[in-house]
């Protein structure tokens, strides 16, 4: 099994309630990528977008993923747009499998609408243009999963199955 299994996927796809239940199955730590980022910067990601801009957070959300490799084999959820930065699908390809949790839009939106954190969240139509920018970038991923309408365990048990525990 690989040293790193990253979830990627758009806001809302489930990545971090995906990526505690498949690090409890495997048993290895999880990290959530913007809480790394948080921490390290000593603020909120909504925060870093206020106050620095969209180009301040990926610098240090590259930085975050570079750091991935002095951790142990994890579970790793990226944010929504990390994958699409070619730095950062380079270092997770070295230190790991990236697997995306391919989940209906809808299905997203329903998850996230009304969450203040998010700096990225907009309309629905607006939210539709983002993810077709991004799933070509999402789509280099190692592996699919393909979400519907699955529960965590059931999301994290295919994952464990394709990766071969």
């Amino acid at each position: 099994m690989a040293d790193h299994i990253f979830l990627v996927g758009f806001m809302g796809a489930g990545k971090s309630t995906v990526g505690a239940e498949l690090a409890r199955k495997l048993s290895r730590r999880f990290y959530d990528l913007d809480q790394l980022i948080e921490q390290s910067a000593g603020t909120t990601v909504a925060r870093i977008f206020e106050a620095a801009g969209e180009s301040e957070f990926r610098r240090l959300e590259q930085e975050a993923v570079a750091r991935c490799d002095a951790l142990e084999p994890s579970v790793i959820a990226v944010g929504g747009g990390a994958f699409v930065s070619q730095i950062n699908r380079e270092a997770m390809q070295r230190s790991g499998v990236s697997v995306w949790l391919n989940c209906p839009l809808e299905t997203c939106l329903a998850r996230i609408r009304g969450d203040a954190g998010r700096p990225k969240l907009g309309a629905d139509s607006a939210m539709r243009e983002l993810l077709a920018k991004r799933i070509c970038f999402y789509a280099k991923a190692d592996h699919v999963i393909e979400t519907g309408d699955l529960d965590a365990t059931a999301v994290a048990d295919k994952i464990v199955a394709i990766l071969g525990s």
